[in-house]
């Protein structure tokens, strides 16, 4: 019985190796024997030629340009928004503001007052009082926000003014 298994098995497989598909292939020779390997010749590049900036009436483009910000001083000469570097820092223009937390608010004989976090540290704030890294001058206390006056300077070197504030960010004694 094996014997004649085996003898199927091999029959079967000389089936298999046959020329089955002859006429696919005999095709497949006879459309390609006009191809050789050819390739297509690459394109000519043209070489680069600079154009000349030629428009000196108008701003460079390519140029560190002045931004123009919405608060623009009115009249009061280029030295109206610079800040006075010679005055002593306060310990809280060592934080930018973004770190600061305004936690609660203090009144004493008509005086407001906000307690600012800092890292650790609790800090008395007053309408006077500066905050954060761009000279903030605290300009009103609410009883939930801290208004400042911060100076920046643009990539000209110009100062100019914008209004931030710095809003009650815990409740309790946390």
């Amino acid at each position: 019985m094996r014997v004649v298994l085996a003898v199927a098995l091999g029959l079967l497989l000389a089936a298999c190796g046959g020329e089955e598909f002859g006429d696919l292939k005999a095709e497949l020779k006879e459309k390609t024997k006009d191809l050789r390997g050819r390739i297509e010749p690459l394109p000519v590049v043209k070489p680069y030629e600079p154009v000349p900036y030629k428009v000196f009436d108008q701003p460079d483009p390519f140029g560190p340009g002045k931004i123009q910000l919405i608060t623009v001083p009115t009249g009061g000469g280029d030295n109206k928004f610079k800040p006075d570097l010679n005055r002593p820092k306060e310990p809280l223009e060592a934080y930018p503001l973004e770190s600061l937390k305004m936690v609660g608010v203090w009144q004493q004989t008509k005086a407001t007052f906000a307690l600012v976090k800092a890292d650790t540290g609790l800090y008395r704030v007053r309408v006077g009082n500066y905050l954060g890294q761009n000279f903030g001058l605290v300009t009103a206390i609410s009883d939930n926000q801290i208004r400042l006056r911060e100076l920046i300077q643009d990539a000209a070197g110009d100062w100019s003014e914008r209004q931030s504030t710095l809003q009650l960010q815990e409740v309790g004694g946390k």
